[in-house]
Formats: structure tokens, sequence, C-alpha cells
């Protein structure tokens, strides 16, 4: 590997982090499609994480609790996300094990709130409305509570 090699990777790497934050398996996968060498690419990986720059525990923490707060998804949804971007197990756990069953049940019904503003009164409105929640990847259960007090919060 040549020293001008290392230093594209690293001038590569300082780019691709401008743009925004990423996981140290996309930003190898960044790399890699610009074609750098493999020594390079890991030399690179190894200068941002020990800058700093490069830290998939806080990316990890920080994607979950934007995709939470902005776009409401669960948690299921969630970690399924920070696997695809290659993210450790062990890491996305600790990511998502910081809510509470009842913070994401308050969560499901505030987006149902939002989404369906009049509670659903029969089967196939209540079925659409727990589909919903668990395509943002809540779990069918927490789902299906959500709805029932979505519709108990209406009554009330």
């Amino acid at each position: 590997m040549s020293s001008t090699e290392a230093q594209r990777a690293i001038d590569l790497a300082y780019r691709a982090l401008g743009q925004r934050e990423r996981t140290v398996a996309e930003l190898r996968t960044y790399l890699e499609r610009k074609r750098v060498e493999p020594a390079a690419i890991e030399r690179a990986v190894g200068e941002l994480g020990e800058a700093g720059l490069l830290d998939d525990a806080r990316f990890a923490r920080a994607f979950a609790e934007d995709k939470r707060t902005l776009e409401r998804w669960g948690t299921e949804r969630i970690a399924r996300d920070l696997r695809r971007r290659g993210v450790e197990p062990a890491l996305i756990e600790q990511a998502v094990a910081t809510r509470e069953r009842d913070d994401e049940l308050a969560s499901a019904v505030a987006l149902l709130a939002e989404r369906v503003p009049a509670p659903p009164t029969d089967d196939r409105s209540r079925q659409r409305a727990w589909q919903m929640l668990v395509r943002r990847g809540y779990d069918p259960e927490l789902a299906y509570d959500a709805v029932r007090a979505h519709q108990r919060s209406d009554a009330a």
C-alpha cells in the first residue's frame, strides 16, 4: 500500500463522514466502492476510530433516538435497520434497550392519534391501525394494546 493510497482512503473517509454519520461497515462499503485497497481501508477506519469520528455505539444510540422521536419507529424496526447497516448485535441491543414498554406504548398511541384521529370502531379499521403500527416496527402485542388504548382515550 502506497502512502498516497492511504491518504486517498483517509480523505475519502473524512469526506464521507462529512456528508453524514456512518457505521464502520457503511464506511468500509463506501471505500470499497471507490476502489480503495483493503489495507488502506483498514488504516482509514482505524484512524477515524481513534479520532472518535467513527463509533458504532454512538451511531446506534443517536439513530435509535432520532427514529423514535422524529419518525416514531418501534424498537423492532430500529433494530432491523441497524442490523442492515452492519452494527453489531450487542450494540443494537444496548441502543434499543433504553426504552421502557410504557414509553413505547405512549409513542404508539400518539402515532395513532396523529395518523388515525378517529379511533377505529370496527374490526377492519382496528386491523388497519394495528398493521400500520407493526409496519412501523412496534411489537404486535404492543400494537394491539395501543389500538385498544387509542379507542379508550376517545371513549373517555
